[in-house]
């Protein structure tokens, strides 16, 4: 339409605009097609972790930068305070352990922290809630994505540090004591590792029961400390010593709960001192762990050394043999719901003060191949804590190498002649002086004799 048609019908001309289907006028102004430009996609965000390279000693254990976990259904992203150390992070660390991921991946079994972020269909949770986790790996971290099922969240008196102090060790000496070995008054009990973890939550747990007496075995070196943290053991007994027959100098008869988390010989000692109806429970097998690197040796030494008992023979002696393993329970045998009831058990325990959990150290997660040497070493008297806010220990300096060496000795070698030619300026000096000062004196003496 014209102008002067519009006109005459009182309407405005149409003024064609640029649209994006329009392609005679180009976004460039050149009458060329525009480049789409590609959107820049932001780097993903890292984290702090644990991570094994490869099974074997402690070189293996990296702190590295990873990428943060993405959400998957029924999961939740925990930003973590605390990590708990259990010796079977060890075994895994050895690769002494049934069906481990393939290297790399993310260490740790137990951690306690705040929930940013819910996945589909998580219910019962919140984002801000205070929780304690125990995932199957991937706890070491600084955040870890866990199946809600093994999330459980805090009473409000109980912090992260106490979280992951007593969730996963209270947990198994609860089952241990209450479910599987039945324990009720007057009942005597003997414990392996007593200056550990979980050995300390089983002589507090037996002691809420009343009449109880506890044989406790541990390293010599953990005696004192245990005396000193008021440790409700009645009778502490030297690991490696002959400690059945110091048992039966108090119960001539034996024991009637055996809990042991050592495995090999000492499972034919453990049942050979059960009293008729007594119950042994074997809930770790630590022997195998006797060097930095897993020994197929000590494996098969562990296993052979343990007697093989027929039901014939539990049903003529009145005895009783259970184990116990809380990994495969909750991850392979669909247990999380029965573990989720015991967590809140142990957490009740708590509030009522009848638990107390004995801390060892607390370390950073750089740090975290010393606190492993720690314990393989048993020197741990309570729980071994990697706290991701601290800092690590300052490294000692360590002695230059090779070309380093080489460079440092020439340097110093370079350094001892620049010293000794000035020694020798100086030498000259002094003697130029002296020399000086005779010729003067010299002159001097003729000096008086001519004017005489």
């Amino acid at each position: 339409m014209s102008e002067q048609e519009a006109a005459a019908t009182n309407e405005e001309p149409k003024i064609e605009t640029p649209t994006e289907n329009n392609k005679e006028v180009k976004e460039n102004g050149t009458g060329e097609s525009a480049e789409p430009v590609a959107e820049e996609k932001e780097a993903p965000k890292e984290m702090r972790a644990v991570v094994l390279n490869g099974f074997g000693g402690l070189k293996s254990v990296k702190i590295l930068k990873k990428p943060e976990p993405t959400l998957n259904e029924g999961e939740v992203l925990i930003r973590v305070k605390a990590c708990g150390l259990n010796f079977q992070d060890l075994m895994v660390r050895q690769g002494a352990i049934d069906s481990p991921p393939k290297c790399p991946f993310i260490l740790g079994f137990e951690c306690a922290g705040e929930i940013e972020q819910l996945g589909e269909g998580v219910e019962g949770l919140a984002v801000g809630d205070q929780v304690v986790a125990l995932p199957e790996y991937r706890a070491w971290s600084e955040l870890v994505a866990v199946p809600a099922k093994y999330v459980y969240k805090l009473p409000k008196d109980i912090s992260h540090l106490d979280a992951v102090t007593i969730t996963m060790n209270y947990t198994v000496a609860y089952i241990l004591l209450f479910e599987l070995a039945g324990i009720s008054q007057g009942k005597s009990l003997l414990v392996h590792s007593v200056g550990g973890g979980v050995g300390q939550a089983i002589v507090q747990l037996a002691k809420t029961v009343p009449n109880v007496t506890t044989f406790g075995v541990c390293s010599k070196s953990k005696h004192e400390a245990l005396k000193t943290a008021n440790s409700p053991i009645d009778h502490l007994l030297e690991r490696g010593s002959d400690y059945v027959s110091e048992i039966r100098k108090v119960s001539p008869d034996g024991v009637d709960i055996v809990l042991d988390c050592l495995c090999g010989e000492e499972c034919n000692k453990g049942y050979a001192i059960l009293k008729p109806m007594g119950k042994y429970i074997l809930y770790g097998s630590s022997n195998v762990v006797t060097g930095e690197t897993k020994s197929f040796f000590s494996a098969a030494r562990s296993w052979w050394q343990v007697d093989k008992v027929s039901p014939l023979k539990l049903f003529d002696e009145n005895r009783t043999l259970s184990g116990f393993n809380l990994r495969r329970l909750m991850y392979a045998q669909n247990g999380a719901d029965y573990v989720q009831k015991t967590v809140q058990e142990v957490f009740k325990l708590f509030q009522d003060g009848k638990i107390k959990p004995l801390l060892d150290s607390t370390w950073a997660l750089e740090d975290v191949a010393e606190a492993m040497q720690k314990m393989h070493d048993r020197k741990n008297v309570g729980k071994i804590i990697l706290d991701p806010s601290l800092e690590p220990k300052p490294k000692p300096a360590t002695p230059a190498k090779g070309k380093d060496k080489k460079k440092q000795s020439s340097e110093e070698k370079k350094d001892s002649s620049e010293e000794k030619k000035e020694e020798e300026k100086k030498e000259e000096k002094k003697e130029e002086a002296m020399t000086n000062g005779d010729s003067a004196g010299e002159s001097e003496s003729k000096g008086k004799e001519n004017s005489s």
